[in-house]
């Protein structure tokens, strides 16, 4: 990880961008802000991100997802469809662009962001539905018919629940509850309002409205459900550091395979130590690991966190980085548990070597809560709280604490799927496997960070943190997500669900 930087001028390229996407969450330029304010100014202009917006103009880009609506793609065309997918987020994130350095000429002309903008995003993501479609169909699939349906984009306020120049109606604004197990919580959700303060250090978020003090929260974690005699009570930890060597890339092999940046924000990565874009399962087989059992060489990566205190990294000015909106110091998690755990009603079967997973939602902001999985606390209130979408302000003395519980049931077939979804689920509330579905070792993690506490001041927010995402998702909490290959050696797979079944700590 390079070195930071504390200097107030900035490079022409980053002062664009964060000078334009702060104009892009208020109304029509009646906004002001100072993104890179020191940290130890104590006058108002310090507080790094503060904006004022004058009225709820259009904040971000709404698009459907396509991907999570092509589940039956012939393996010879996931390829082609791949690239072609990374190529929609591609153009979101330019449209998004234009739309933070337009905010004079969306004030002069109401119909501005549905015709320079909009428009011509949807006859762009026309063209490319129509490869998908001739892909899909020349490898002896058979397209969604309804794809067409899915070209138009909106335009949205901070809060997701309005649509702006006509397209489709997003749902980024409900709450409905998380649409997997422990995925969801009754506190805060995504309604409340229009968000006045959504500017942040680049422009695109966190906001005020996007913390809330924990002490403050009431108790809202669920029971766990009730252990049956067949059930694997056992539990594997494996130590893989905390990627304290810095190795980050902003690609995403799993989703966007050959495609540079196809992740638009920076990954922190341990375990397996060759992981990018190009990767293939035998790159990963030669990788090396960071873990100490050397016979795991699974794949673990995640959206790093930055703390908004003014300064800036290593990426300030790359793609992915500072030019995507993406920026603040990274911080390196002080803790990174990897934990694996049974089943509360069956034995577990090993996992498949390769076997991809992806839990939460990178777009969820966007897309609505059905796939989010964001599980966000402190130390001291993990047992009792838990928040999606909201960064909680810890206490003095208490840290921020991040966890994932992966889907744990297979479809004891593939390694992946077309949507990268439907080959794994979550079990029901009672812990059980459905629809066929085999009892796999749970995948845990649990990331422990020392964080500057945030301040909350007349709708301000002073040292925001949040994770990197795409640049339209505004850095809201709920977009947290995790990714996992599973790669081992030497029986290790069998080792792991063995410990399991046996009710081991191993």
């Amino acid at each position: 990880m390079g070195r930071n930087t504390r200097k107030r001028r900035t490079s022409p390229a980053t002062k664009a961008i964060a000078a334009a996407a702060a104009l892009a969450l208020g109304g029509g330029g009646l906004i002001w802000a100072n993104f890179y304010a020191s940290a130890h100014e104590s006058h108002d202009d310090a507080w790094g991100g503060r904006t004022k917006a004058a009225g709820a103009q259009v904040a971000t880009i709404s698009c459907p997802d396509v991907g999570q609506k092509l589940t039956d793609v012939p393996g010879r065309a996931r390829t082609e469809v791949d690239g072609e997918l990374a190529s929609l987020d591609r153009q979101i994130t330019e449209a998004y662009q234009r739309l933070a350095t337009t905010r004079d000429a969306q004030a002069r002309d109401a119909s501005f962001v549905q015709n320079s903008i909009l428009g011509p995003l949807k006859d762009r993501r026309k063209v490319i539905f129509d490869r998908i479609r001739l892909e899909i169909n020349r490898a002896g699939g058979t397209a969604p018919g309804d794809l067409d349906s899915l070209t138009s984009c909106t335009g949205s306020p901070a809060a997701g629940n309005q649509t702006t120049g006509g397209g489709q109606q997003n749902n980024g604004g409900q709450d409905n509850g998380g649409g997997q197990q422990g995925g969801g919580q009754n506190n805060g959700g995504m309604s409340g309002g229009q968000q006045q303060n959504n500017g942040g250090q680049a422009g695109n978020g966190p906001s005020a409205a996007d913390f809330v003090d924990i002490t403050k929260v009431q108790a809202n974690v669920p029971a766990k459900p009730r252990r049956m005699r067949n059930a694997s009570t056992g539990a594997f930890t494996t130590r893989c550091g905390v990627n304290a060597n810095g190795n980050h890339n902003t690609d995403n092999v799993i989703v966007a395979p050959g495609v540079t940046n196809g992740a638009h924000h920076l990954h922190d990565y341990v375990g397996n130590q060759k992981v990018n874009a190009f990767s293939s399962n035998d790159t990963f087989l030669q990788g090396g690991t960071s873990c100490q059992n050397k016979n795991d060489l699974s794949a673990y990566y995640w959206p790093v966190v930055r703390v908004q205190d003014g300064t800036q990294d290593f990426d300030q000015n790359a793609d992915g980085g500072g030019k995507e909106g993406n920026v603040g110091r990274i911080l390196v998690a002080k803790q990174a548990q990897i934990k694996y755990v049974g089943n509360p009603t069956s034995k577990v079967v090993a996992m498949p070597q390769f076997l991809r997973i992806i839990t939460g939602d990178a777009k969820a902001f966007t897309n609505g809560t059905a796939n989010a999985n964001a599980h966000w606390s402190c130390t001291g209130f993990e047992n009792k709280v838990q928040l999606t979408d909201k960064y909680p302000i810890c206490p003095r003395g208490s840290d921020v604490v991040r966890t994932f519980a992966f889907q744990s049931c297979w479809d004891g077939q593939n390694i992946d799927s077309a949507n990268h979804r439907t080959h794994v689920a979550f079990a029901d509330a009672s812990g059980r496997c459905q629809n066929g579905f085999k009892a796999i070792p749970q995948l845990t993690m649990r990331l422990v960070y020392s964080v500057p506490q945030p301040v909350v001041r007349n709708g301000q927010v002073k040292n925001a943190y949040a994770v990197d995402g795409f640049p339209e998702q505004l850095h809201k909490a709920v977009t947290d997500h995790d990714d996992f290959i599973a790669v081992t050696r030497n029986g290790l797979a069998n080792k792991i669900a063995n410990c399991l079944n046996s009710g081991r700590m191993c």
